[in-house]
């Protein structure tokens, strides 16, 4: 009884009700009470809105960072790669193996055999540069959308919180 009490509670918290419970709602976006549950609902919309932008590169916004990281840092490993981006090895792997069958970046066995270094190739900074233009618009886009927000502090406290829980 008290699982179905709990159903219920959710459906509504979720869900603009319109009369009857059973009843189809259209939904819309919701404050969580969650921090963590906040967090990722905005690391979705805003993931989405630069993926869209750019599509046209074909490059996603995790890899335009990657991509970024290595045009500034050449050679990193994956664990550094991890660290610096603070993603999990197992996500980190999966996008740098797209990445690398794209061409865009080459590896090379480190210092132990088991270590890998990573660098992007002249097609992933072609890539790249082509999709800068892409990023500076979705930036535009963002900044425009999040207008009465002060972004310097907002990418500050992120960058606090990243330090701080992921020690």
């Amino acid at each position: 009884m008290q699982a179905s009490a709990c159903c219920c509670e959710i459906y509504v918290y979720a869900h603009t009700i319109h009369g009857n419970i059973d009843k189809k709602c259209d939904m819309k976006a919701i404050r969580l009470p969650c921090y963590c549950g906040s967090l990722r609902q905005a690391s979705r919309v805003v993931t989405q809105l630069y993926d869209q932008k750019l599509k046209p590169s074909g490059i996603t916004i995790t890899q335009f960072g990657i991509l970024k990281l290595l045009a500034a840092c050449p050679g990193l490993s994956t664990g550094s790669l991890a660290e610096a981006l603070a993603m999990d090895s197992t996500t980190l792997t999966r996008t740098l193996k797209i990445i690398q069958e794209n061409g865009w970046i080459a590896v090379t066995t480190g210092d132990d055999r088991r270590k890998r270094c990573w660098s992007i190739t002249p097609t992933g900074r072609q890539h790249l540069e082509q999709a800068e233009p892409l990023w500076k618009s979705a930036q535009q886009e963002f900044a425009r959308l999040a207008h009465d927000v002060d972004l310097d502090s907002l990418t500050r406290t992120v960058f606090q919180l990243v330090q701080k829980v992921g020690e």
